[in-house]
């Protein structure tokens, strides 16, 4: 029996060049976790589908680099602020632009769409925040309070309250309703980079170059804890869906956060540098980073993560007993939110009050949709993903596949990274990520593709095993030497697995060759497929087609199927032997195929004629 193939918790997916120059900007659309947009400084804003190479959309219009984006929640507008202040939205359905915004004094540093109405939030390095309401061109209500650039910006999963992160070292709640604001968190020491809702909760989370993390209570307007000794500044965290933990995508690293009591539940190596942006579908969780006019994707599968549990680890209160959990883990401990079902109006309130502020449209319309445009640079991978309004599913698909989980390196590695030590746990803090090597457990991978490469049949050695591993370590200075059991388990590293293989390969042929002793050679034929095992079929085809009068008409309706799974196959020897077979069957019975399509049709049914 085979033994299961272990994969990796954590692969590079791919690397596209996503600008003709430097990208400064990224977002993931939450919903599908799919798509991907990116702006840059050519002053376009490119769409991606996530693992595929080429560009959807190029939405052009603005005049300066393009510093940040945002997707809508159900993905078909999207929102790009430029260094120059101007903001265009644009309908990607529709594939035009929807509307230009203008207001702000500097740079567009944050962005975001409001849960359920027509209403887009925007910070900049002018210190203010506005609401802009799209359907009408303007602006709603201007939001003061900050005394440096507004960094982050989310509204809350009910649509009430708007949350903003700045480089004055705060977090600010407003009130949406009443126009102002409602409470300021203090505590960071550093500018604050990110803050994320609990989609449940009445919790803050506030991520800051101060390497903390800080979660605010919404009710009680004070903080619920802090988690110190993040390996760098936090530039993007995102809570589970169900609101169990929260990811930070650190330097190379990947953390999972509990809150109450503070601490860490796991740690998965990542080699994706500074991640930009997260989102989790299908129990995997994508992270994108970018570096000059390159954006790297990665998947980390999140089956394989620990997010809850008895077992956790604290960074930096290791040598301190956990508190204990909630006897009740399932009860919330605060107040739930409470979503509309219908589209919220409660911005409307704001806009009546703010009458002054909104700019009414005007001829400007026509010389924006003349100025920007939205270049469809893949026209089937843009038919699949933005259909139109009515059509019966919207894709990408809510429920996509995953994507498919590369081989493990080193087993035994793997579940030494994926499971640290018991006594590490207890005894010490999580090391320095950025010192230690890293196991190939996360290590970046070339993307896997739908096809895999054709593995040629001159090989001059095994697949799957490496040589260096049967050579002579190089010795890495203030590394400890290998003892003698662990250098002889590292040389007979998947030696076992290969015996079993071939122990069972062996087998499935002896017991062919049994069958084909008595003469039977359709009967042995059979017995090899039904064994559902290639190679055996392999093996046998190489001695058939050594003879060509051993093919017979019967035995052309066993093997046919198998030489069309050989066809496809990765190896190239497999492919030869299915050419070879199909090129004997064609030179034998290319007459009787050629007269049975000319002979005419007969009266009746010609049972012979059928079964040939």
């Amino acid at each position: 029996m085979a033994t299961p193939v272990v994969t990796k918790t954590a692969w590079k997916l791919q690397e596209i060049v996503a600008h003709a120059s430097n990208v400064s900007s990224l977002v993931l659309g939450k919903a599908s976790g799919r798509l991907l947009a990116t702006g840059g400084d050519d002053c376009r804003v490119n769409l991606w589908s996530i693992n595929k190479p080429n560009c959807i959309m190029s939405l052009t219009g603005h005049t300066s680099p393009v510093e940040s984006v945002r997707l809508n929640t159900p993905e078909e507008l999207i929102v790009a602020g430029s260094q120059s202040g101007s903001i265009r939205v644009w309908d990607l359905e529709a594939a035009k632009i929807l509307r230009t915004l203008m207001g702000h004094k500097a740079n567009i540093c944050s962005l975001d769409f409001h849960p359920y109405g027509e209403f887009v939030a925007s910070g900049s390095q002018d210190t203010n925040i506005k609401l802009w309401d799209i359907r009408r061109k303007g602006c709603v209500f201007r939001y003061r309070g900050h005394s440096q650039a507004v960094r982050c910006l989310r509204f809350s999963p009910d649509g009430k309250w708007l949350a903003s992160a700045a480089d004055d070292h705060t977090v600010k709640l407003w009130d949406l309703t009443a126009g102002k604001m409602m409470s300021e968190f203090p505590g960071h020491t550093g500018p604050v980079n990110v803050v994320e809702f609990h989609p449940n909760e009445y919790l803050l989370a506030s991520g800051s170059s101060d390497r903390t993390i800080r979660f605010w209570d919404l009710e009680k307007f004070q903080v619920v804890s802090c988690i110190e000794g993040e390996p760098g500044p936090v530039r993007s965290v995102l809570f589970n869906p169900d609101g169990c933990c929260l990811y930070s995508g650190c330097q190379d690293s990947l953390r999972v956060y509990g809150w109450e009591p503070e601490r860490c539940f796991d740690v998965v190596l990542v080699n994706w540098g500074k991640v930009a942006d997260l989102a989790i579908c299908n129990d995997q969780l994508i992270g994108v980073a970018f570096s000059q006019s390159n954006v790297s994707s990665y998947v980390v599968d999140l089956t394989r993560v620990t997010r809850t549990g008895t077992v956790a680890r604290d960074p930096v209160q290791d040598h301190r007993p956990l508190a204990q959990p909630p006897p009740n883990p399932s009860a919330p401990l605060r107040r739930i939110y409470e979503r509309p079902s219908t589209t919220c109006s409660k911005p409307q309130r704001v806009k009546q009050n703010s009458e002054s502020e909104r700019r009414s449209p005007s001829s400007e319309d026509d010389r924006d949709e003349r100025e920007s445009r939205a270049e469809i640079q893949n026209a089937e991978d843009y038919n699949e993903i933005f259909q139109p309004k009515n059509s019966i599913s919207r894709t990408p698909p809510r429920r996509s596949e995953p994507f498919p989980a590369p081989p493990e390196d080193d087993a035994a590695t793997a579940k030494e990274a994926a499971k640290p030590s018991s006594a590490m746990d207890v005894q010490f803090p999580v090391p320095n990520l950025e010192v230690l090597p890293r196991p190939p457990v996360v290590a970046s991978t070339p993307a896997p593709k739908a096809e895999p490469a054709i593995i040629p049949a001159t090989r001059n050695e095994p697949i799957g095993l490496k040589a260096s591993d049967f050579l002579p370590a190089v010795k890495i200075p203030q590394q400890a030497e290998l003892v003698d059991e662990d250098a002889m388990s590292q040389i007979r590293k998947g030696h076992d697995t290969m015996c079993v293989v071939l122990t069972s390969r062996h087998k499935n042929l002896d017991t062919v060759r049994a069958v084909w002793t008595t003469g039977d050679i359709k009967t042995s034929v059979d017995s090899a497929v039904a064994i559902n095992d290639l190679s055996v079929v392999v093996d046998l085809l190489n001695i058939v087609n050594q003879k060509a009068s051993l093919w017979k008409l019967d035995l052309c309706t066993t093997v046919l199927p198998q030489i069309e799974k050989l066809l496809q196959s990765k190896y190239e020897s497999y492919v030869q032997t299915g050419c070879t077979s199909l090129k004997l069957i064609l030179q034998r019975f290319l007459p009787l195929i050629t007269d049975m399509l000319a002979a005419p049709p007969s009266v009746g049914v010609d049972i012979s004629r059928e079964e040939r």
